[in-house]
């Protein structure tokens, strides 16, 4: 684990938009005033005919996706996941879900990792709100290649897609030549007696904690979602069956995010006891990515001991 490489997520978004842009001259990048923040400077730089920034204008920049939809361009629309996904909503919803155009979102700035910039600016309601919008596929990656390789996947599918990815360098904890399959569960450690679902960059604080309870004699199963929508019922249901327990960790509100869409197969399947790591009812703080990640119990730590609360529910 001493090993580990770290690389930023808005890296493999960079990188896989300039990629895709030269094997398919349909695909379009729009900005909003954050190209380089978003890594969308990468493409305006290799191609900028096919560049455009709108200023921060994140509504009128939706709409103009839209459009070029309808004429058979890709577009991507490049900015922060807190605007996106709240400023925009609307025409998200009733322009571009409604109409099922062919419109990609690149969401970035997710969870409170990013740090400095405080509240205003970390998205933590986001895959809420785009999860609940029919023909909307939302995915989470959890390091640099997964990001990187589901911008292809998104590139290739026809629909509206929502890409969530953060600020700060993480650890690659995933191969390039590890399978990136839509909608489907990554096992990366087999467990029986309960199951830890991660969602996004968090996989590395599951990591650790999988090895601090198998120290405890626990025997951890760890699944990396990176779908939250369409996600793996198979999966779920699976780990419900054989394991008993389940505990989803997100960089997201508890609330309506990858928890409650696991939450929602576990009781229509095979109903077991649960807890929710994740933001609790409550906006972020200024600080680095480590004080934070304390401050909202995102560490190993914290999934280890709700690890052991749901095994005490589990066992009566």
């Amino acid at each position: 684990m001493s090993e580990i490489k770290w690389k930023a997520t808005r890296d493999g978004y960079g990188d896989a938009l300039v990629e895709m842009g030269a094997q398919d001259e349909r695909i379009v990048v729009l900005g909003a005033d954050l190209t380089d923040s978003t890594r969308a400077l990468w493409f305006a730089q290799k191609y900028p005919d096919r560049f455009f920034d709108f200023g921060i204008a994140e509504q009128n920049m939706l709409n103009a996706a839209a459009g070029l939809a309808m004429v058979g361009k890709i577009p991507w629309v490049s900015t922060y996941g807190v605007f996106v996904a709240g400023r925009a909503w609307d025409q998200i919803r009733t322009t571009t879900c409604y109409s099922n155009l062919n419109v990609k979102i690149g969401g970035a700035h997710g969870g409170i990792s990013v740090g400095p910039d405080g509240a205003t600016h970390q998205a933590l309601e986001d895959v809420a709100t785009m999860r609940v919008l029919p023909n909307m596929t939302v995915i989470v990656p959890a390091d640099y290649y997964e990001t990187k390789k589901a911008v292809i996947w998104a590139c290739k599918h026809v629909g509206p897609v929502y890409v969530r990815f953060g600020r700060e360098p993480v650890p690659i904890v995933t191969k390039p030549e590890d399978p990136f399959i839509m909608g489907k569960a990554n096992l990366i450690n087999d467990g029986i007696d309960v199951t830890i679902m991660n969602n996004g960059p968090v996989l590395w604080e599951c990591m650790k904690a999988v090895q601090t309870l198998k120290e405890k004699g626990i025997s951890a199963r760890l699944l990396n979602m990176h779908t939250v929508k369409p996600i793996d019922r198979e999966a779920i249901a699976k780990a419900a069956r054989e394991t008993g327990a389940i505990v989803t960790v997100e960089e997201h509100q508890v609330m309506g995010g990858f928890g409650s869409a696991v939450a929602e197969v576990v009781v229509q399947t095979y109903p077991v006891p649960m807890r929710f790591i994740g933001i609790q009812d409550r906006f972020g703080e200024s600080g680095t990515p480590e004080e934070l990640f304390e401050e909202f119990g995102l560490t190993a730590k914290h999934i280890v001991a709700a690890v052991e609360d749901v095994l005490k529910a589990k066992r009566g």
